[in-house]
C-alpha cells in the first residue's frame, strides 16, 4: 500500500449488538480501525466474534449502535453506496425457484456497471447450466452462483463471509484466484471472513483479528508478522534479562517439547535481525492471540483511523477495548 492509500472501510468507536428485546448483548465495543483501498483483507476470530455482523453493518443491512461507521467516504448502507458495495452473506440467500440465466439476467437489471463475463467465469467455474434453479444446486454451486453475482456487479467493496468454505479445494483456489485477479486490476476492496487460515495466508495482505468483543490485531500482513517473533527459551531469558537488543513482549508458547518456542512481539524502537528470531506463521500468529486473551492488542500504523501512518511517535498503537 502506498502511504497515503485512501480508506475503503472505517470504524471510529463502532459498537454493534446481537439479539433482540432484552436478550440483545455487546458483541462488539469501541472498535477503531481503517481498511485502505485496493487491500483484500481477512476477518479472523472464533465463532460468535462478530465477524459477520461486522461485514452485515459494512453493507448497511445493520446499523452500529454506537461509533460512525464509513464506507468509501460514506456513512455505511448510504444509498449512494448501492452500486458499489456488494455482499455475499454465509447463508448464499438466493431466489431458490429462479433460475441462474434469470438471476444473472436480474443482476444485469439491478447494477449499472454489470460485467456477465466476470459473472460466468464463477458458473464455468462450477459448471452451473444457466437453466438450473438456484434450490437444485449443490452447496459449493450456490456459492459460486452468489460469488457470481457479487462479482458481475464490478464492486468497488466486495464483503464476503465465509463464502469459499464449501467449495472443493481446486475450485476454491481457482474462484479466489478470480476475485483477487480483480483486485490486482484495480478493481476494489474484499473484506473477507474465514476460518481457513491457509486460504487466507496465500490470499490476503491485511488482517482483522476480534475476539472478545475487541479488534486485537489490525494491521498489514506483512507488518504484522515482522512486528512478531518466535523465541526459544534461551532467547527469550536473554531478552527478559536485557542481554538481547529487544524488549519484548511474550504473548504464548506456541511449541512444547523440544523447542518451547514463544510468540513475542517485539517493540518497534529495537527490532533488529536476530538469527536465532523465526518469523511467525499467520496460524501461530492468530492463535497465540486467540490463547491469551489478556494480552494487549496490537494495531499497526497503517490501519489506525484518520490519514494514513497517523500513529504515536514509536508508530504503535494500542487496540481499543
Amino acid at each position: 500500500m502506498t502511504a497515503h492509500a485512501p480508506t475503503a472501510v472505517q470504524a471510529e468507536g463502532v459498537g454493534l449488538r446481537a439479539g433482540r428485546g432484552g436478550r440483545r448483548r455487546d458483541l462488539l465495543a469501541d472498535c477503531a480501525f481503517r481498511v485502505p483501498r485496493g487491500a483484500v483483507c481477512g476477518i479472523v476470530g472464533p465463532n460468535g466474534a462478530g465477524k459477520s455482523l461486522l461485514l452485515s453493518a459494512a453493507a448497511g443491512l445493520v446499523r452500529p449502535d454506537s461509533g460512525r461507521l464509513t464506507v468509501l467516504g460514506q456513512s455505511a448502507g448510504a444509498d449512494a453506496l448501492l452500486a458499489d458495495v456488494a455482499y455475499v452473506d454465509q447463508h448464499r440467500p438466493l431466489y431458490p425457484r429462479m433460475r441462474a440465466a434469470e438471476l444473472l439476467a436480474m443482476g444485469r437489471d439491478l447494477n449499472p456497471r454489470w460485467d456477465y463475463e466476470r459473472a460466468a467465469e464463477l458458473l464455468e467455474l462450477g459448471r452451473i447450466p444457466l437453466d438450473s434453479r438456484a434450490g437444485s444446486l449443490s452447496g459449493g454451486q450456490r456459492s459460486l452462483l452468489a460469488l457470481a453475482l457479487a462479482r458481475g456487479k464490478r464492486p468497488r467493496l466486495l464483503l464476503l463471509d465465509e463464502p469459499l468454505s464449501d467449495l472443493d479445494p481446486l475450485v476454491r483456489r481457482a474462484a479466489l484466484g478470480l476475485l483477487l485477479g480483480d483486485v490486482a486490476e484495480g478493481q476494489g476492496t474484499v473484506l473477507l471472513s474465514s476460518h481457513v487460515l491457509g486460504d487466507l495466508e496465500e490470499a490476503i495482505d491485511h488482517l482483522l483479528l476480534i475476539d472478545g468483543g475487541r479488534i486485537r490485531l489490525a494491521g498489514e500482513l506483512s507488518e504484522l508478522l515482522a512486528a512478531h517473533r518466535l523465541l526459544d527459551r534461551l532467547g527469550l531469558l536473554e531478552c527478559q534479562a536485557g542481554l538481547a537488543p529487544w524488549r519484548v513482549h511474550p504473548v504464548d508458547p506456541v511449541d512444547v517439547e523440544p523447542r518451547h518456542l514463544t510468540l513475542v512481539r517485539v517493540d518497534q524502537e529495537t527490532r533488529t535481525e536476530a538469527a536465532d528470531a523465526e518469523l511467525p506463521s499467520l496460524e501461530e500468529l492468530v492463535v497465540s492471540y486467540l490463547r491469551s486473551p489478556s494480552v494487549t492488542g496490537w494495531l499497526a500504523p497503517g490501519m489506525r483511523p484518520g490519514r494514513y501512518g497517523d500513529a504515536d511517535q514509536n508508530g504503535t498503537g494500542t487496540v481499543a477495548a
